[in-house]
């Protein structure tokens, strides 16, 4: 049995048996690996660890559970966990919320959102008092706001003359004189470790998709580094338009390829003066 093979079992294995929470060991007796030959081998071939996919499997059985409506004491029990406290922690490592706070999918929170125009097109932009939770560039103007599933339940108020404040305030010229801004994400774990590493690119400087991965821990999952930087649900302030092909093509960008190359020539410039 060739590697690929021996993921591909521990993958169907994982499918079916993850309600009961398998062990790494019993997953490196279904490949006939180590412990340590299954984890690295798994990593290579699927861009994560044995350990993080299975609580993939787990958090989204859960999901499903949640959005039927069952108790998170249930949907705790049964995906395999032995309480909501153990949901709990996986939610907020996996999602960066509480299974109750996914569950209510925003209900209670009122989002403000609105337009305003930004020196590279119209920009639409939602905020909670917790932050800035969406940002989006667009060629039209919109009555309402396409927001995240996380989102669905939440009171929506539009207020442009607060939408303009926040795009004056991050395309401010003197940004060193700048209050920071709070931003308020939710995705998942990989999704997050991508978000984060994006954060760390400096103003005018570049990535490639196959580095990213590697900063974080991932190699070989550009591809999968690529998808996260597409959901990106914050334009600019999570600068995915830094991140560019190995081969140094500009290419791929939600809002535009032309709009990506002018934020990239606009950040070059700033960094030159």
């Amino acid at each position: 049995m060739n590697d690929y093979k021996r993921i591909e079992e521990v993958i169907r294995f994982l499918d079916q048996h993850h309600l009961s929470q398998p062990s790494v060991a019993q997953m490196a007796a279904v490949a006939g690996l180590s412990e340590s030959r299954l984890h690295r081998l798994f990593q290579r071939w699927a861009g994560t660890t044995p350990k993080a996919f299975l609580k993939c499997l787990t958090i989204e059985h859960a999901k499903n559970l949640l959005d039927q409506s069952l108790p998170v004491l249930d949907a705790a029990l049964d995906s395999g966990l032995s309480g909501p406290g153990r949901l709990h922690d996986l939610f907020v490592t996996m999602h960066a919320l509480s299974p109750g706070e996914y569950k209510a999918k925003g209900e209670g929170v009122t989002v403000t959102f609105g337009s305003a125009e930004s020196p590279f097109g119209l920009c639409h932009i939602a905020s909670t008092k917790r932050g800035i939770c969406h940002l989006e560039f667009s060629d039209k103007e919109t009555t309402a706001i396409s927001l995240p599933g996380c989102w669905s339940k939440a009171s929506l108020r539009r207020d442009d003359a607060s939408a303009k404040r926040l795009v004056t305030a991050i395309f401010k010229a003197d940004k060193s004189a700048s209050e920071p801004l709070n931003l308020l994400v939710h995705g998942t774990a990989f999704q997050l470790k991508v978000w984060r590493a994006l954060l760390k690119i400096p103003e005018g400087q570049l990535s490639s998709y196959g580095r990213l991965a590697e900063n974080i821990g991932a190699p070989g999952a550009s591809r999968a580094v690529g998808t996260a930087c597409g959901a990106n649900p914050i334009a600019y302030l999570i600068p995915c338009h830094r991140v560019i092909q190995q081969t140094g093509v500009v290419k791929g960008y939600r809002w535009g390829e032309t709009r990506k190359k002018a934020l990239l020539v606009y950040e070059s410039a700033e960094g030159n003066r």
